[in-house]
């Protein structure tokens, strides 16, 4: 009791002896709290930006949120700007550009060049966007010294100083005043549309080539106009057409004698040739080289059947004929084109040949005299000739041309007697396929087409997104497939049946050909094919494999044509850029 009396009097001061001691109210003791002390502004900014980053709608694409976001914002929609065309229904895919969405502006394209050249000349043009024709952007200080004039307008100047000169051209024709017609004539004059105008404003892009202007041709001028007239006048020569380059034919013959002792021409094949063996062979060495062209060959052929002579197209202009039997050596040049010959081809019993050149002749000459028998042209360059195969109609001449056409002769007549025009680039290659009812070309289109001889219409059409153009094409010694050089560097099989179907399990890759026209050609028996390359080598496929069996290197340059020997089967002839023909 003494203690809580001392304790009650520590706190609260002395009390006197007879005072009574009134209870007073316990006191508090100050809270504690381990927070540091934060006035109010700073716990203002606090609050403000925590309920911000609540407010703040998440992300979709973020992977991690940095404070437990409220179940609201959890579950509210995706905010940002919305689709524009979502109430249309145009989806994503909708897109034609890589912006977005563009409709077509309706604005004429006369006003949109008037616009455009405004704004290259002056500076200023029609504002697109304003809803009212009179708001212009660009250069308004141009715009207000132009008064607001387009490049299709005339200036007020312009107009003043013509009515000016019309003025003074009809005070020069008369002293009386302007009646009806004089109105008439200066209301034309101001009229850009018409004629008037156009002869007035000899400098505008519109004036056209003016008639009259023309002074009158001197002498020297007459004299050249009548000599170019008549030039041209003899080129075009009959029906309009273009003619060819006319060169006079002459022949050389370099044998000993052109008859031997029996009376027998050079050109009669050897009494006893015939086949020494049914089963051909690949060629492994060089047996001869002739050299006699001082340009490029450009093809080559058999003498038909025997094979004891072989004719040259040189681009030397010149075509030659070789002994390949006997001597080994050249037995006659034929000369009469002024450029390159192109194509050659024999008749059937190889008495005749035709040659085609790029002076746009065919000539048809006599093997044994060298006389040019007949010559056709149409002006264009024939790019291969063909006589028809079947013994009775040996008259019947075909050339593909470089102006689409298949052009179709009578010889015995010299008239053309059908067109087949249904090619897109130049002909290339004609080949009489099915007993030699129907022939198939080939043309710079990348398609082949079957025709139907005689008519004029295509019965077969092959052409493919991968296809190239095929300049050469061979038929099999069986008559059943066709063999097409490709110029994607693959010989390409397509059957002579009805479809003309592709072979796909049959196709001989691996030369160079691509960008020229190499032949392609078979072994008499069948069993191989041969093509020429870019690189001067000859290669051997197998027929049935498909394999390449052998590779010559045969020229420096192009290796362009490659012939089986049709009896002595395991000899090769070709022949290349270099002027040289090979015989292997």
């Amino acid at each position: 009791m003494d203690l809580l009396q001392s304790y009650a009097e520590d706190n609260d001061g002395d009390l006197g002896p007879h005072s009574s001691p009134e209870p007073s109210p316990p006191r508090l003791l100050p809270s504690k709290s381990a927070a540091p002390k934060v006035d109010d502004t700073t716990l203002a900014l606090t609050v403000a930006k925590t309920n911000q980053t609540l407010a703040r709608p998440i992300d979709p694409s973020q992977h991690a949120v940095a404070f437990n976001p409220t179940y609201d914002q959890l579950w509210a929609p995706i905010c940002g700007p919305a689709h524009p065309y979502a109430k249309d229904g145009i989806a994503q895919g909708m897109r034609n550009h890589k912006l977005g969405f563009v409709e077509d502006a309706a604005i004429g394209s006369f006003l949109f060049d008037e616009q455009y050249n405004t704004f290259q000349r002056y500076g200023y043009a029609a504002d697109p966007c304003a809803s009212t024709g009179n708001e212009y952007v660009g250069d308004l200080d141009a715009l207000k010294q132009n008064d607001g004039i387009s490049v299709y307008n005339i200036r007020q100047q312009e107009q003043k100083r013509r009515r000016i000169e019309l003025k003074k051209e009809d005070e020069g024709q008369g002293a009386e005043g302007p009646g009806e017609e004089e109105e008439a004539a200066a209301a034309e004059a101001e009229n850009p549309a018409t004629d008037t105008w156009l002869m007035k404003n000899k400098k505008s892009p519109w004036a056209g080539k003016k008639e009259g202007l023309q002074g009158e041709l001197t002498e020297e001028q007459k004299k050249y106009a009548e000599e170019y007239a008549k030039k041209k006048g003899e080129e075009r020569g009959e029906g309009g057409r273009e003619k060819a380059e006319v060169v006079s034919d002459k022949s050389t013959f370099h044998g000993k004698e052109e008859r031997d002792y029996q009376g027998r021409s050079w050109i009669a094949p050897p009494k006893d040739a015939k086949a020494t063996n049914d089963h051909c062979y690949i060629p492994k060495r060089l047996v001869h080289t002739w050299s006699g062209h001082t340009k490029g060959v450009s093809a080559i052929r058999f003498f038909p059947k025997h094979g004891h002579l072989i004719l040259s197209a040189g681009m030397d202009t010149k075509v030659k004929i070789w002994d390949v039997f006997n001597s080994g050596k050249c037995m006659r040049t034929y000369m009469g084109h002024s450029k390159a010959v192109r194509d050659i081809s024999f008749c059937n019993d190889g008495t005749k040949f035709l040659t085609a050149g790029y002076d746009k002749n065919i000539k048809y000459w006599d093997t044994e005299t060298g006389k040019v028998i007949s010559t056709f042209s149409t002006g264009k360059i024939p790019y291969v000739v063909k006589l028809h195969p079947d013994d009775e109609k040996q008259n019947i001449l075909l050339a593909g041309m470089s102006d689409k056409k298949i052009v179709q002769w009578d010889m015995n007549t010299g008239q053309i007697t059908q067109e087949y025009d249904q090619h897109l680039g130049a002909v290339n290659t004609i080949t009489f396929v099915d007993d030699n009812r129907r022939f198939v070309t080939s043309s710079d289109d990348k398609s082949l087409r079957v025709w139907e001889f005689g008519i004029p219409v295509v019965i077969k059409y092959i052409s493919e997104p991968h296809m190239h153009s095929m300049p050469s094409i061979s038929l099999h010694p069986n008559t059943n497939w066709l063999a097409a050089q490709s110029l994607d560097n693959q010989i390409l099989i397509y059957s002579t049946r009805e479809r003309f179907q592709l072979n796909k399990k049959k196709r001989f890759a691996g030369h160079i050909v691509a960008g020229y026209a190499c032949q392609v050609n078979f072994s008499p028996d069948g069993r191989f094919v041969m093509s020429g390359d870019g690189e001067g080598r000859c290669w051997f496929w197998d027929w049935k494999s498909c394999k390449v069996f052998r590779t010559l290197k045969c020229h420096e340059g192009v290796c362009i044509g490659c012939e089986w020997h049709p009896l002595e089967q395991s000899k090769v002839a070709t022949c290349g850029w270099d002027g040289l023909i090979k015989y292997w």
